[in-house]
């Protein structure tokens, strides 16, 4: 937003516009469509190995319990790493970091298309395979989010991160689907060498991305131990930051209605499993349509309210699918809180990324991401267990009501979040 040459920070610029010759629109910006193209290449990559994984090692063992370690072999290597990750982000380039961990993704894509051929090494080479790549995971994670901003202006910043939550909600529609097809065609020894092919196609893309906009890196760093606490306390120091991502962990951890959605299709809108495959579908049809929608008209105005409105709605929307026994009922509300989350996610991603020093970024987005996929975990586990306990309705009402009440605690606690205008005004929050 700077019509100055780019700054040496970007957190520095100036708001007022991009630099000369920059387009309003980040969809002319020719280094973040080729970031782009490197991230949807990769990410259907990844969303496609998730799938052949998770059928094909059913297919060896036919004990649900192996499902369990396929995430978990892949979420423990990120939670150790995550914090590693985001230091070491803040302190060398990044686009270097993403490239290896890519480059390290096809890797495991190629031992799993060597495993697939041989049917003797069994499910525990999968099984190591995942932890390898789940490493891989831990970096490309934060490098991504901390990468952005160093690409396109802070003028076109707030629709960057719109277009990029849009990508990764349409991989994570298509992604499946490819993978169940080419599994279908060809089985894993195909899918794993195009999901390889895929990992090395966009390791050589983001070879064309240009960053014209990354801050200098520190000549003398501090201690590993000292660099992790600033990281903390920068957190702890920023009510904007430290709200935004908690509002997230508490919203989705308590209201997530995803992992009910086979019990509520079977036992209370009684559709069966296309009915279940619409319902799925519903939430993510309205992230992206909400996403496609904020990419093209981003709004920068009353980003606070606006972001406790949509976390709102999303929960209101969540208990209306929860008493609801109208299949039509119940797939518009899943619609409305999906196009909710999306605005809210939105909004997080741009005030995240706008709060914080581009020397901070790794670390931040490290704890972010940490705390986006404990509450992913964390939250089908509190669903599942709180449906076991008390039915499937009344613990969807209550995640629900929980949501709405984290919204109104967030709100009276966090009130510089709660009164931020513009995604500017962030800043220094």
């Amino acid at each position: 937003m700077d019509s100055s040459p780019p700054p040496s920070s970007p957190s520095s610029a100036s708001p007022a516009a991009a630099p000369p010759g920059t387009s309003t629109s980040v969809y002319r910006h020719g280094g973040f469509l080729s970031f782009l193209t490197a991230r949807l290449v990769a990410v259907i990559a990844t969303q496609v190995q998730a799938v052949v994984v998770a059928w094909q090692v059913y297919d060896l063992t036919r004990q649900p319990l192996a499902l369990a370690w396929v995430g978990l072999a892949q979420f423990l290597p990120m939670l150790v790493l995550l914090l590693p990750a985001g230091d070491l982000i803040d302190r060398v380039s990044r686009k270097p970091i993403l490239a290896c961990s890519w480059a390290l993704g096809a890797v495991c894509s190629a031992l799993l298309w060597w495993l697939s051929g041989h049917g003797h090494a069994g499910v525990n080479g999968i099984y190591a395979v995942l932890v390898l790549f789940g490493c891989s995971r831990a970096f490309s994670g934060p490098a991504l989010q901390s990468l952005l901003p160093q690409i396109v202006p802070r003028a076109q910043l707030a629709q960057a991160v719109a277009a990029n939550s849009m990508l990764m909600r349409g991989a994570a529609i298509g992604g499946p689907f490819v993978g169940g097809v080419l599994y279908a065609l060809g089985g894993g020894e195909l899918t794993y060498a195009l999901c390889a092919v895929c990992f090395a196609l966009g390791t050589l893309l983001l070879a064309r991305v240009a960053v014209a906009y990354a801050a200098p890196r520190p000549q003398h760093p501090a201690p590993m131990w000292q660099r992790f606490g600033a990281g903390i306390g920068f957190i702890r120091s920023r009510p904007i930051v430290l709200g935004t991502i908690s509002l997230d962990l508490f919203a989705v951890l308590l209201g997530g209605v995803v992992a009910l959605l086979p019990i509520y299709a079977q036992e209370v809108l009684h559709v069966g499993p296309q009915g279940l495959g619409a319902l799925r579908s519903a939430m993510a049809i309205g992230e992206v349509g909400a996403g496609l929608y904020l990419s093209l008209r981003p709004f920068d105005r009353h980003v606070g309210r606006t972001m406790f409105a949509a976390v709102a709605v999303f929960g209101v929307a969540n208990l209306v699918f929860s008493l609801s026994t109208l299949f039509w009922l119940s797939f518009a509300a899943l619609l409305v809180a999906g196009a909710a989350d999306m605005v809210s996610v939105y909004i997080r991603g741009a005030l995240v990324q706008f709060s914080t020093p581009d020397e901070m970024r790794g670390r931040v987005n490290a704890v972010n991401m940490l705390f986006i996929g404990s509450s992913n975990e964390l939250g089908e586990f509190r669903a599942g267990t709180s449906a076991a306990w008390l039915g499937a309705v009344p613990a969807a009402v209550l995640g629900s009501v929980c949501t709405l009440a984290v919204v109104a605690g967030w709100m009276a606690w966090f009130r510089p979040l709660r009164e931020v205008d513009r995604f500017e005004d962030a800043t220094g929050g």
